[in-house]
């Protein structure tokens, strides 16, 4: 036989075999019921396989789009995507039963979900938060759709098991948004992005007024305002921040940019 067929038989031969590796042997008997379904979907839910719950679920819904186990189905799936660390699936998921189950008795847990799954991004905004340097292109828009999500449980469910929780993690989330302005706030002060600076700063005092980012946006602006020609600005917002931070590691450094405005004002004048 000549050398090129060969080669060629041997080729297919191991194309073939690749193709028996990597075939996928999860087959899903479509015929079976929806009890049969529900119940191996949960069985891989329970065991951690939840890729193969998620393909399960979804056939069920596919095969059996009406009923009680295609309804639980649908709760079930969402955490099973959350689980397996696919937010945005996860998300679709929670927003499919809510709308499609508004009066669930379980329907709060799917809004926990949504948050849960906007969570889980928001940790890595936030853990990009304290290891990067340039943080002015930080995009928080996770850690606020988790936030609204928590929010309309808590609005709409006050006494669910899940309350509770929810208001810890939106306490959470305020906090580190708050820092996120902070730490733009000090980028744009660094370069000398003054009016930028002070914008931050000023955000956080309107929107965050109630985590401890305060006495950083205090500080910040008593520091930026008189770099600007605001030294007024710049005084008022230190007679707060001694007022309600009188150990501030920022009073030193806002009183030697006051210091420094007034210096140049009387030099120019002069």
């Amino acid at each position: 036989m000549h050398a090129s067929k060969i080669f060629t038989i041997f080729l297919l031969s191991l194309i073939l075999s690749a193709c028996s590796v990597f075939k996928d042997k999860d087959t899903i008997d479509l015929n079976v019921s929806a009890k049969t379904l529900y119940t191996q979907a949960k069985k891989e839910l329970d065991s951690g396989n939840y890729e193969k719950a998620i393909k399960r679920y979804e056939a069920l819904q596919a095969r059996y789009p009406y009923g009680k186990y295609s309804q639980q189905a649908g709760l079930e799936l969402a955490f099973a995507y959350y689980k397996y660390e696919e937010p945005a699936p996860a998300i679709a998921a929670a927003d499919r039963f809510i709308k499609l189950y508004p009066t669930h008795p379980y329907v709060d847990y799917a809004y926990y979900l949504k948050g849960l799954a906007d969570f889980k991004d928001k940790t890595n905004f936030l853990e990009r938060l304290f290891n990067s340097y340039d943080f002015s292109d930080r995009d928080p828009s996770a850690a606020l759709d988790s936030f609204d999500a928590f929010s309309e449980l808590v609005e709409r469910y006050p006494n669910s098991d899940y309350a509770e929780d929810a208001r810890l993690r939106m306490a959470f989330i305020l906090e580190s948004l708050a820092v996120h302005e902070i730490k733009v706030a000090q980028w744009y002060l660094k370069i000398e992005a003054y009016v930028a600076a002070a914008n931050r700063a000023k955000f956080v005092l309107d929107n965050y007024d109630r985590t401890t980012s305060i006495e950083d946006a205090l500080g910040l602006l008593a520091t930026v305002y008189p770099k600007m020609g605001l030294q007024k600005l710049g005084e008022d917002n230190l007679r707060i921040l001694k007022l309600n931070f009188p150990e501030s590691r920022y009073i030193k450094g806002a009183e030697k940019s006051l210091a420094e405005a007034l210096a140049a004002t009387q030099a120019s004048a002069g």
